[in-house]
């Protein structure tokens, strides 16, 4: 229960969940490249760390296939039409993969998918961890309120960069230089740093 009061990751404890970053939300999620890129970024991580990797596509009929740039070709993708990503699919392979305790999360949008996935995950008894520079909405109102709102419920926000660290744990890790490569550039700008102007309520 330790590491759901201080929100600590660990490798053997997390699963990567990404949700809904398809192609018909292509030209309407604000920064959709960059929100993409930072997922790209996280599935990567996940796949060096053996960290297991849940995806969803919301309606893939009407919405179209996961994009090819997030690399997850070869990779299941569970099919949805709610906005929680616990579907009764999702939740048997999560009982597959063993005991884990933390998950982190990415995709669009922030105020439905991200939101509905949320609170359920806490519900049920997870810490989640949102990665702010890899979850968007089609309204940066939204998406900031929706931060904020998880965070007033008990998830932790955070960052692609202190999530694979953490993950990490020790530079001496065997898979570090790998890990590493992927961090070696800052992670593209999605639109965060307004939050840090004046006293908002996301950081207070």
């Amino acid at each position: 229960m330790l590491l759901n009061r201080i929100g600590k990751l660990s490798q053997p404890s997390s699963v990567l969940f990404l949700c809904d970053l398809q192609e018909k939300f292509r030209h309407n999620i604000a920064f959709f490249p960059q929100i993409v890129s930072v997922a790209a970024r996280m599935l990567q991580a996940a796949k060096i760390l053996e960290v297991p990797i849940i995806i969803t596509e919301q309606y893939p009929k009407g919405l179209g296939p996961t994009v090819p740039e997030l690399g997850a070709d070869g990779l299941i993708k569970y099919s949805k039409t709610c906005f929680s990503m616990l579907t009764s699919d999702v939740q048997d392979k999560l009982q597959s993969i063993g005991e884990r305790q933390s998950v982190i999360l990415c995709g669009i949008e922030t105020q439905a998918c991200i939101m509905s996935t949320t609170l359920d995950l806490l519900d049920k008894g997870f810490d989640v961890h949102i990665v702010a520079d890899a979850c968007s909405s089609r309204s940066q109102i939204d998406r900031f309120v929706a931060l904020s709102r998880m965070k007033q419920s008990g998830a932790f926000l955070t960052t692609s960069e202190l999530v694979i660290l953490q993950l990490l744990q020790d530079a001496a890790h065997p898979r570090f230089k790998e890990v590493q490569n992927i961090i070696k550039e800052p992670a593209p700008d999605s639109g965060l740093l307004p939050l840090f102007h004046g006293q908002n309520p996301l950081f207070s």
